[in-house]
This record gives structure tokens, sequence and C-alpha cells, in this order.
């Protein structure tokens, strides 16, 4: 089941995921993955998904939150790669 079926909440549209992106584009990094796992790309998905829990997303167990992750990863590689 993915997250977005989990949420009504778009996260593309929200400031820390384009910041996100944007951060990712300037990188070079070809890996979303480990773009996240390091210093700016973590900061940009803690903010993140501080915004989804203030929009009612409930990150709360580890399978949602890796879920969510993921998605962001695939829609990141997707979007946000020139």
């Amino acid at each position: 089941m993915s997250i977005t079926s989990l949420m009504d909440w778009e996260f593309t549209e929200d400031a820390a995921f384009m910041a996100l992106c944007d951060a990712f584009r300037e990188s070079g990094e070809t890996s979303a993955m480990e773009f996240l796992a390091n210093g700016e790309g973590a900061f940009h998905f803690q903010e993140l998904t501080q915004n989804a829990a203030g929009e009612g997303v409930d990150l709360g167990d580890s399978e949602r939150m890796d879920e969510f992750q993921q998605e962001v990863i695939e829609t990141m590689e997707s979007l946000c790669v020139e």
C-alpha cells in the first residue's frame, strides 16, 4: 500500500520538498538515497517529515516512515534529476 493512500497531503507541493529537490539538483549527487543520507539532504527530509506530521500524516511507525521515505526518493529521482 502506498503512503499516498494513507494521506491526503501532497508532499511535492510542500516548501521543504521543493528545497530538498533544489539542494539535490545543486549537489550533483545522482542518488536521492545517498543525498538523503548526508547532512543537507537529511536536514530537508527531517523538515519534510515534520511538515507531514503537521498535516496529520502519521509516520510514527517504521513501516510508514520507510514507505514515505521510499516515495520521496522515487519522486526526487523522477522530478529532480535534470
